[in-house]
Parts: structure tokens; C-alpha cells; sequence
């Protein structure tokens, strides 16, 4: 018997690493020792406190049942201190802060809220594929606009007002930007800010990122005057704070906005558990060391990537933020995929290709730090090995 499925899921693929994951565990599973330096899952396990809180709270006996779907006061109130501290933002923590199940969902979310069937969705490319993915499943149009590899991989305001029609919706950001490392600065985010005003179109800033080898101060959308009237903001606890799997986020906007997702979100999950609640509330009180441990580490990986891109012949910007390095490939190389491929299969390891992030992302590879020093120089070796 077959059964066809919806017509929204003809609108987009499998997500990569899902697809290429199976693909190297086949590898594994031939004795291949696949090292994965595209995958950014942080390796480093989360400081100890937030462990101990986990496991004190799961041991009470209360603590097991369903939760409030925007979770729980504590939570949101150390969330608006955590935006406050890390970016002299204020957020009203009973209005205007709603935690998710990891960041990720919260794109699904703020799609199924706002888009009808035809509304436009700028994106920028190179992006995560996410962004457009939400959008097809909504019923969307992903119009994408260039970031600029000449413009410090910045869209350009002109071409960009230049693709606004009157069934634009959403426009996504993503600074500081993955996958090209790069971070806004104030102005540019004024200016969109004011074009969405002018046109009435909600600005979606995904920001994971601010505290990861950032050496500038971290930035928030909020920090703009007037930005919560037109603007969201995604953030998370993956990659800050060593918890991709607890799957903790949180989206937050003016009371009217954080009403309007609840209004979906409360239909597809039955709220966060609490220990990991509790947890959540540890980590977002921890002090600044913890970041600078984590950052201390991903320094010396970074430059070990360096050396790896080195040998590949790409080239790269050494002023990066985040947990990845970007590169462009050698001009020789004509396509990102072929190039992944050629390394996994000669080398046995895996690096990004660019072309899963857009059509500007094809000369382009990007490499995790989320692996150990051992493991890069291993990777080294072998891709040294190969290069000869």
C-alpha cells in the first residue's frame, strides 16, 4: 500500500547532516574511522554546576510532571538577567521571553505563526538551511539575498529594499552570521531595523554565537532603539554553554509577539522538563570564566584549523566569531561538494561543504572546532598524507 504524503513535504529535502551522518556511520561501519570535523556539537561537557543542578532536581519526586508551556518564573527571570549582563539589554521576563525547546524549533515556531501560504521570506546565502526549510513547510517563498564576500559578508540595504514586494513577511538575520563568522555591527542592524519598519515586515535575528571567540562586545538586536516594535530574537544555550543536546532556548520580542507563537508552540509540546529548567537557571548564572575557559580551548584548536586550511591551500579570515572557521577553497577547486567528498574519501575526513548554506557558499568549506587537539593534528596528518 502506499501513502502519499503531504504536498509541504515535497518542498524540502532530508537535512544534510542527518543525510551525511548515515553516510559515515556506513563508513565506520567498514572500518574507515571517519573524523568529523563538520558537525558543530561542542564536545566540551557543561560545567559541573549545572550537572549537579540537573541531577539534584530529577532525584525530587515532584519534579517529573508537565510543565507551563512558557516555563517556569525562575527561568525567564534568569534569562532576562543573563540579556541584561551579557547585553545591557532589558527584557521584561513575564512578557517578553518565551523558552523553547532548543532555538531550532523556534524557527519552525515564528514560521507557522506568521506565514500564510505565498507571504515572502528574505534569507540571507550563504545561511542555515533552516531558515529556508521553515519556510517552504509554512507555505512560504524563500527570497534569498546575498551576503557579500566584499562586504565583509554583509547584505547590501539597496538590493535588499530592492526585493521587498507587499507579500514580504519575514526577514531572517544571523549575527554574529554562521556560517561565515562574521559579526554585525550596530549600523548595519539600524538599517534593517528602519526598512522593516518602513515596510512592516518582522525581523527574525538568530544569535547563538555572541559569546563564542567573540573579542568584540556581544550584540543583540535589542540593543537597537525601538527594535522589540518589529523584531524576535532566537538564542540559546547550545553552543555558549556546552548543552546542544538538553535542547535549551528561548525566543524573545514585545509581549504581542511572544503571545502570538505561544498561541502554536502550546499546541506542539507539553513544555520543558523541569531539572532541565533548573539546570538552565545554574548555567545562565555562572560567571564570566566559563566562558572564557571554553573560549581559551577553541582558541588553540582554531589555530591547528588554520594549519589544516593551510595545507589545503585555502584561505581565511583570522578575526572570525564562533565555532567554526570559513574558508575559501583553492580556484582550482570547482565545487565544495566534490572537494568535501574528495577529502572524506581519500582521507577519511569529513569537512562541510559551503553549498549546503546557498549558492555563495560553493567555494567555500567550513570546519568545526568542536573536536580535540589530538584529533584535528590526526586529521592533519592524514590530509598532509594526501596533499603530497
Amino acid at each position: 500500500m502506499k501513502i502519499k504524503t503531504a504536498n509541504r513535504i515535497a518542498t524540502v529535502k532530508e537535512y544534510y547532516f542527518s543525510k551525511k551522518l548515515r553516510e559515515i556511520a556506513l563508513l565506520n561501519a567498514q572500518n574507515k574511522d571517519i573524523i568529523n570535523l563538520g558537525i558543530g556539537s561542542p564536545d566540551l561537557i557543561p560545567n559541573d554546576a549545572v550537572i549537579s543542578s540537573l541531577i539534584i532536581s530529577a532525584q525530587n519526586p515532584n519534579n517529573h510532571s508537565y510543565q507551563s508551556y512558557k516555563g517556569i518564573p525562575e527561568l525567564r527571570k534568569a534569562i532576562s538577567n543573563w540579556y541584561k549582563t551579557t547585553y545591557d539589554v532589558e527584557l521584561d521576563a513575564a512578557q517578553e521571553i518565551l523558552p523553547l525547546l532548543g532555538s531550532k524549533e523556534g524557527i519552525m515556531h515564528i514560521s507557522m505563526t506568521y506565514l500564510n501560504p505565498g507571504d515572502e521570506v528574505l534569507i540571507p546565502d550563504p545561511a542555515y538551511p533552516t531558515y529556508a526549510s521553515a519556510a517552504n513547510l509554512a507555505g512560504g517563498k524563500v527570497v534569498k539575498y546575498d551576503l557579500d564576500e566584499a562586504n565583509n559578508w554583509h547584505p547590501s540595504i539597496e538590493k535588499l529594499k530592492a526585493l521587498i514586494t507587499d507579500r514580504t513577511k519575514l526577514i531572517w538575520l544571523n549575527y554574529p552570521n554562521m556560517p561565515t563568522g562574521k559579526q554585525a555591527n550596530l549600523k548595519l542592524l539600524e538599517k534593517v531595523i528602519a526598512l522593516a519598519k518602513a515596510h512592516n515586515i518582522l525581523v527574525c535575528n538568530d544569535n547563538p554565537y555572541s559569546l563564542t571567540l567573540n573579542d568584540n562586545e556581544p550584540t543583540s538586536i535589542f540593543q537597537i532603539s525601538g527594535a522589540k516594535e518589529i523584531a524576535l530574537e532566537l538564542n540559546s544555550l547550545s553552543k555558549s554553554h556546552n548543552m546542544a543536546g538538553w535542547r535549551l532556548g528561548w525566543v524573545s520580542g514585545n509581549e504581542a509577539r511572544i503571545n502570538e507563537i505561544l498561541k502554536f508552540k502550546s499546541n506542539m509540546d507539553s513544555g520543558m522538563f523541569l531539572p532541565i529548567q533548573h539546570a538552565a537557571i545554574t548555567a545562565l548564572n555562572l560567571d564570566q570564566s566559563c566562558y572564557e575557559a571554553n573560549n581559551n580551548i577553541y582558541k588553540k584548536r582554531r589555530v591547528l584549523v588554520w594549519e589544516l586550511l593551510d595545507v589545503l591551500e585555502c584561505t581565511y579570515d583570522k578575526k572570525q566569531v564562533g565555532m567554526f572557521v570559513w574558508a575559501k577553497m583553492p580556484s582550482k577547486i570547482i565545487d565544495s561538494g566534490t572537494f568535501s567528498d574528495i577529502i572524506l574519501y581519500n582521507t577519511h575526513v569529513f569537512i562541510t561543504p559551503g553549498i549546503i548554506f546557498g549558492n555563495n557558499g560553493n567555494q567555500h568549506i567550513r570546519i568545526s572546532l568542536c573536536n580535540s587537539e589530538e584529533i584535528i593534528h590526526k586529521a592533519i596528518t592524514r590530509i598532509k598524507k594526501f596533499m603530497i
